[in-house]
């Protein structure tokens, strides 16, 4: 019978309030929440990851952070006083995969993840959902959207300890560590692992990864506002360390559709410095809100 790790309850925090891109406020932004019906702006999905990574670390030790590929589909939001925790079940001695999953207080499930150890990680969970996607069949906001679309050149990106991170993450790695939920020494301490510098958390990898991506260019009609659907964070030569420079390229891998949004599916990978060797790379579905841009027709919005 697998043992199951129960974490405790904690109170994440929403960082996003000021977040903006294209010159509009985005869904984390109260009043943007309410007027698409949502009761107010939800705090950032990844956020939840730091509470997952004490007990895969513990699991696996300095493999996860090298290594780790944490796989999420995002099920429910999750607003500022509400309280989370996460379980995951433990792998039998050798292993390298395991579920994962997260609840509110009241037992909500807020998202399901997979979290493997590489080389060989199997098919992760967004890989097992990406084969099931249908094509989607008349878009509008993503109407100049294509498979195999790459980014109009290679983003240089770096995440100081200080260092503001732009209109879409108005926040730094210094303030955000002041507030995560599950605090540890190598976020902050460069002794406190093998790497000489300190990491970059998990829930961050996103944060440094979208830093640059409106350079890339893609042809998303504006204004609409997304949300993160589902997010894949995996470490190939890792860990990401703060203060060192990464050169970024993105790929658009697939594009799908709901009733309520049109989705677009970017991997984005990781390289050193020199271009050449990679480091990690990010899997993240953008579902960017039908209801939220003005010329969506009447006749194809969700009754």
């Amino acid at each position: 019978m697998t043992e199951t790790i129960k974490g405790p309850l904690r109170a994440p925090v929403q960082m996003l309030q000021e977040q903006s891109y294209d010159g509009h406020k985005s869904l984390h932004d109260d009043s943007e929440a309410e007027r698409l019906g949502i009761k107010a702006g939800p705090i950032e999905g990844p956020t939840h990851f730091s509470q997952f990574v004490p007990y895969l670390a513990d699991i696996w030790g300095n493999d996860w952070f090298e290594r780790g590929c944490f796989s999420s589909h995002f099920l429910n939001m999750v607003f500022e006083g509400e309280k989370v925790r996460v379980e995951v079940d433990r792998p039998a001695p050798g292993e390298t995969r395991t579920m994962c999953r997260a609840f509110k207080e009241d037992g909500t499930p807020v998202l399901e993840a997979s979290a493997s150890i590489g080389p060989d990680h199997g098919e992760t969970l967004l890989e097992g959902r990406m084969k099931k996607l249908r094509p989607p069949s008349d878009l509008v906001i993503l109407e100049d959207m294509k498979v195999g679309m790459t980014g109009i050149a290679d983003e240089t990106v770096t995440m100081g300890m200080d260092q503001n991170m732009g209109n879409l993450y108005p926040f730094s790695l210094a303030e955000k560590l002041k507030v995560i939920t599950e605090p540890m020494d190598v976020y902050s301490d460069a002794s406190a692992g093998p790497w000489d510098k300190p990491i970059v958390p998990l829930e961050m990898v996103s944060v440094l990864g979208n830093y640059s991506s409106r350079t890339a260019k893609f042809p998303v009609k504006q204004p609409a506002i997304g949300l993160f659907a589902d997010l894949e964070v995996r470490m190939v030569k890792g860990p990401l360390l703060v203060g060192e420079t990464y050169i970024l390229r993105r790929e658009v891998v697939a594009l799908s559709e709901s009733r309520r949004a049109e989705n677009y599916w970017i991997r984005t990978k990781f390289y050193d410095q020199t271009g050449n060797t990679q480091v990690a790379e990010m899997l993240l579905n953008h579902g960017v809100l039908k209801a939220s841009y003005p010329a969506y027709p009447a006749d194809k919005l969700p009754a």
